[in-house]
């Protein structure tokens, strides 16, 4: 609830529906539409109090560094799956030069070690 959550943030309740109000926070609801919080939302609310007490920060700071750190969060998953595609891609072609190898086996005609080869130049 609202009041507890407040407590264990170290804020006024007043200023959890400000940050609700500007969406630096969501807290769930019941069905009854009381605001119920999270430890997650806890430790946001006490990120979001560092950023403003100690770093100096306006709450339209604040919503550029969260909304920053999501688009960092979101890249570093893309890379992540770029990187397991590249795998991926990198496994199946490693595949297919192995097999195109393997078929140049089944083509190759060993010769005796007596025969000599000689090339000759065509003019044209």
């Amino acid at each position: 609830m609202i009041s507890v959550a407040a407590e264990l943030a170290g804020m006024h309740p007043q200023t959890l529906r400000i940050y609700e109000q500007k969406g630096l926070i969501t807290p769930a609801r019941t069905p009854k539409n009381t605001r119920l919080y999270s430890e997650e939302d806890i430790e946001r609310l006490r990120y979001i109090q560092r950023l403003t007490t100690k770093l100096g920060m306006n709450l339209a700071g604040v919503e550029r560094v969260i909304e920053l750190e999501r688009q960092i969060d979101s890249l570093h998953y893309r890379i992540a799956s770029l990187g397991e595609e590249m795998d991926r891609v990198t496994r199946h072609l490693h595949q297919e030069v192995e097999a195109v190898h393997k078929s140049y086996r089944r083509e190759l005609i060993p010769l005796p070690k007596t025969v000599i080869i000689v090339h000759s130049k065509k003019k044209r």
